[in-house]
């Protein structure tokens, strides 16, 4: 997103948003996720119905009560209250799964996402949390489906990025949804049968601790898959309604690097259920309450409307041909060739880098991600975040490129991507914004903080500046693009984790000077109080983000530790230190480009 209030990020949760960007124009605005609030289940129910008709009609669609409506609403009335019966759906998992966890990372950062799928894995509609995770979620369904057979009362989980996941910290947990019909008599009411797939609900919560060679599970210089941690390859958390602790909790502390906190892992495994559990009742609730084809419908409904507004924004766009080079701050290139004509677009990743020797290595699922995310900025109208939209384009990704590596079944050899999912996500939407010439660059990293010992792992990302667009300022202290996390709250950090909070404050003059100005970072500065192992991820430490249309460049980022002997060590973007009591870790986040030349 390009951003919110800087209180709305640096302080509070996603609930708190509002005034996001209003001066934008509205295909701009569609990009901030949560127009609506995230975490307010009631007004998922008041969103605005879209003016614009489309076919949508039912065929014979039942009322709550389970028979035939005498007065059916208008067919884009009626999809309107599902879209929104299906984000309340989601909603609700997302309140559960915050309020059951135990991790700071889940219950203060909000660092986790809930989705339902329709029954071929196909991304209907999400709650409106990470970006990163939700575009990945449909192709992550698919792959387990296809790795484990999923019966009703059960449940599957991985972590696995050769299986759609992200990276290891992302733990995916999906529950088929089966109703209790095959059919409905001629008063729309359920008839007795065998279960029938309705979909799937799922949820990605990020674990601060599941191994690897370094606390946090994000090692800076991590050379492969083993390296960053325990790896869950697609397998029953539960089956037949029995869940499978024991076996979960054996494979939590095997491989190389156990995981430091298997039962906070657990818990929050736990957490994951119930909040899926949340989805499967409602959405089985709702198929009584309507009918199997009802819901179906509306669900296929759905993805028809997104692909119609894609293909109709695309087909505005004429015949042209869009292209993008950027780097990596080591200078691995991300290449992007874009043709667009008669309604459809042709991504091509071709010229992107190698396989990368550390650990900025993505996937495909979060190569569309980063795609999906960036359609949705070229509508005109807020929708849904669903895989409709990737109906009219088509990806090239050339194999064994960083951008879609081979993973060897042995995690020794299989490469570390733990800095893909978090980095070169933000560098693809950074990449795919100056193909379009949609708005100037925004920090483009997510400023990955870790710091730990034998016994924890706490992780964080932090707020930056956000790119200026051709009508508005960028927002500085905020969260952009495929980020949507708060940071955790001082007194909670300080009460839980040895560390003192010394400085939190707005770097001045970081953003881009320009007719529209951007944004500007922040600087942090935590002080340790007891020896921890600290690690570092972020980008554009050496390659600024670019202005647009004659406007300057934001300034980069740097950190450094102030030791308590009084010395500095400066450290690199992707860097890791040991640390002791009373030394301090100083942190300036990068600044959003500007759009146009300053006027004199």
């Amino acid at each position: 997103m390009f951003g919110s209030d800087d209180s709305c990020y640096c302080n509070g949760p996603r609930a708190q948003q509002r005034d996001i960007n209003r001066s934008k124009p509205s295909a701009l605005r569609t990009q901030t996720i949560d127009d609506v609030s995230p975490r307010q289940e009631s007004e998922a129910l008041s969103h605005d119905i879209s003016p614009h008709p489309s076919s949508v009609g039912s065929p014979g669609v039942a009322s709550e009560e389970g028979s035939i409506a005498a007065t059916s609403p208008p067919p884009q009335v009626e999809l309107e209250l599902f879209s929104n019966r299906f984000a309340a759906i989601t909603a609700e998992m997302g309140e559960m799964l915050q309020r059951t966890a135990l991790s700071t990372n889940v219950r203060e950062r909000l660092d986790f996402s809930c989705a339902l799928l329709d029954a071929d894995g196909q991304l209907v509609i999400n709650a409106p949390h990470i970006p990163v995770h939700l575009g990945a979620l449909g192709l992550c369904v698919r792959r387990l489906r296809e790795a484990v057979t999923m019966a009703p009362g059960d449940a599957v989980v991985s972590n696995h990025p050769g299986y759609g996941g992200s990276h290891l910290p992302d733990v995916t947990v999906v529950h088929p949804v089966f109703s209790e019909a095959t059919g409905d008599d001629i008063e729309g009411r359920q008839l007795p049968g065998h279960r029938e797939l309705l979909g799937y609900v799922a949820s990605r919560a990020h674990h601060a601790e599941i191994g690897g060679c370094r606390p946090g599970s994000m090692p800076p210089d991590g050379r492969c898959l083993a390296d960053e941690g325990v790896v869950i390859r697609p397998r029953h958390l539960v089956q037949g309604g029995e869940a499978q602790w024991a076996e979960l909790r054996r494979v939590l502390g095997s491989g190389p690097y156990p995981s430091r906190a298997v039962a906070e892992n657990l818990a929050d495994l736990d957490a994951a259920l119930a909040a899926n559990q949340r989805g499967v009742d409602a959405l089985q609730n709702l198929a009584r309450r309507t009918s199997t084809a009802t819901v179906q419908h509306f669900m296929a409904a759905l993805r028809r409307q997104a692909a119609e507004r894609c293909g109709a924004a695309l087909q505005r766009l004429g015949q042209r041909h869009f292209e993008a080079r950027q780097e990596l701050d080591d200078g691995t290139p991300i290449q992007v060739h874009i043709a667009v004509a008669d309604g459809r677009a042709h991504f091509d990743f071709s010229g992107s880098g190698g396989v990368h020797p550390g650990n900025l290595n993505a996937t495909p699922a979060i190569v569309q991600s980063a795609v999906l995310y960036v359609l949705r900025l070229l509508l005109d109208e807020p929708l849904p975040l669903n895989e409709g939209l990737m109906e009219p384009v088509t990806l090239q990704v050339p194999p064994d490129c960083f951008l879609a590596p081979h993973f060897d079944d042995d995690p020794r050899r299989a490469p570390a991507v733990v800095g893909g999912n978090v980095e070169t996500s933000q560098r693809l939407v950074d990449t795919l914004l100056l193909a379009f010439g949609l708005a100037a660059c925004s920090q483009g990293t997510m400023n990955n903080v870790l710091f730990g010992d034998a016994t924890f792992g706490y992780y964080e990302t932090v707020c930056g500046g956000s790119g200026a667009g051709p009508t508005w300022h960028g927002t500085s202290a905020v969260h952009s693009h495929m980020t949507n996390t708060r940071i955790t709250d001082s007194e909670v950090l300080e009460h839980r984790f040895p560390v003192r909070l010394e400085r939190f404050e707005i770097r001045h003059g970081s953003g881009g000077r320009g007719r529209y100005h951007g944004g500007d970072g922040v600087v942090r500065e935590l002080h340790f109080l007891q020896p921890v192992a600290l690690s570092l991820l972020s980008q554009h430490r050496r390659v600024a983000p670019y202005g647009m249309a004659g406007g300057g460049d934001g300034a980069v980022g740097e950190q450094h530790i102030l030791r308590r002997d009084g010395s500095r060590q400066d450290l690199e973007g992707m860097d890791r230190a040991e640390l002791q009591a009373g030394d301090r870790l100083v942190l300036a986040t990068p600044g959003g480009g500007a759009w146009g030349r300053e006027e004199p």
